[in-house]
C-alpha cells in the first residue's frame, strides 16, 4: 500500500571549511549536471548544500540564474542581529543570501568554540525569526554509547532546545542524529541503531508537541554516510535522509547517495 504521507527525504551536503568560492561554484555546477543527466526527481527527495560564508554569494547567484532546484544554507549563525560583533554573522544577513536553512549545534561548533544548549536556542530562535529552517545536530559521544545512555543523550539535546518553542515553531524544525563518535572516522551507526535514536527522538517530539508535530519533522542521520551504506539506513521508517560530511566533498559520490535516497524512498511508497 503507497504512504503518501510520508516525509520527503532530504540529502544535505555539509562541506565545513572546504572550497573556495571558485571551487563551490565549479562543484555546484557538476552537481546540478549529474542530477539532470539522471533525471533526478528533487520533487521526491530534496537536496540542499551548506558552503562556507565565504562561497554562499556564489552559490546563490549561480542557483538563481540558472534556476537550480537545489537549496542551500549556512554552516552556523551568530545569535545577535548587527553591531559591534567582529567576525559573526547575523540571520538576516544569510537570509538576505536565500537561504533556506541553517546548521545549529554541531558537533564540531559544540566542541571547538564552544557553543552550549543556551546559545543553540538562540541560535534556533534567530533562524526561524528571520523564515529559515534550522537543522538541529545532535549526538553522543562513545563515552555516552558506552555508558548505555546514548538515546536518553540524544534525546535530552532535541527537548533540552526545542521545549520552549511553539507548535509552529517545531514543526519548521530538522534534526539530525549524528553520533560524535562517527563523524570523518569511518565508523557508522547500524541502521536499526539509526532508527532506534530516530524514532525515540520522534516519540519525544510527539509527547511534547502532539502526533502532528512528530509526524511532520524530519530527522536526519549523519555520521560516515556514503552510497554503500546509504540504502540501509534510508530503508528505515523514521530516518528521513542523511546531513554528509566526507562523502558531500566528492561530486559523484555525493550524487549518487541522492541517486540511492530517491530510488529507496519511492520504492518504499510503491510498497
Amino acid at each position: 500500500m503507497a504512504q503518501p504521507n510520508r516525509r520527503i527525504p532530504m540529502v544535505a551536503g555539509n562541506w565545513k571549511m572546504n572550497f573556495d568560492h571558485i571551487e563551490a561554484t565549479a562543484f555546484v555546477q557538476k552537481f546540478a549536471w549529474n542530477l539532470k543527466d539522471c533525471h533526478f526527481d528533487y520533487r521526491k527527495c530534496e537536496v540542499a548544500l551548506f558552503p562556507s560564508f565565504t562561497s554562499l554569494r556564489s552559490v546563490q547567484v549561480l542557483v538563481q540564474a540558472d534556476r537550480l532546484k537545489i537549496n542551500y544554507g549556512a554552516q552556523s549563525v551568530s545569535v545577535t542581529s548587527q553591531g559591534a560583533f567582529t567576525g559573526d554573522v547575523s540571520a538576516d544577513m544569510i537570509a538576505a543570501l536565500g537561504c533556506k536553512y541553517v546548521i545549529v549545534g554541531h558537533s564540531e561548533r559544540r566542541k571547538y568554540h564552544p557553543e552550549d544548549d543556551a546559545n543553540i536556542v538562540d541560535q534556533v530562535r534567530a533562524v526561524l525569526a528571520d523564515g529559515m529552517q534550522p537543522i538541529l545536530c545532535v549526538g553522543e559521544s562513545y563515552e555516552e554509547r558506552r555508558q548505555g545512555i546514548e538515546l536518553d543523550f540524544a534525546v535530552g539535546q532535541v527537548h533540552d532546545v526545542t521545549r520552549d518553542l511553539s507548535d509552529e515553531e517545531a514543526a519548521r524544525m530538522i534534526v539530525a542524529y549524528e553520533p560524535v563518535w562517527a563523524i570523518g572516522t569511518g565508523m557508522v551507526a547500524t541502521p536499526q541503531s539509526a532508527q532506534d535514536a530516530a524514532h525515540a527522538i520522534r516519540d519525544d517530539l510527539t509527547a511534547t508537541f502532539g502526533p502532528e508535530v512528530g509526524e511532520k519533522v524530519r530527522i536526519l542521520y549523519g555520521g560516515s554516510v556514503t552510497s554503500k551504506n546509504a540504502v540501509e539506513l534510508i530503508g528505515e521508517p523514521d530516518v528521513d535522509g542523511f546531513l554528509i560530511g566526507g562523502a558531500a566533498l566528492d561530486v559523484n559520490e555525493l550524487t549518487r547517495i541522492c541517486r540511492e535516497t530517491l530510488a529507496t524512498t519511492a520504492q518504499m511508497a510503491r510498497a
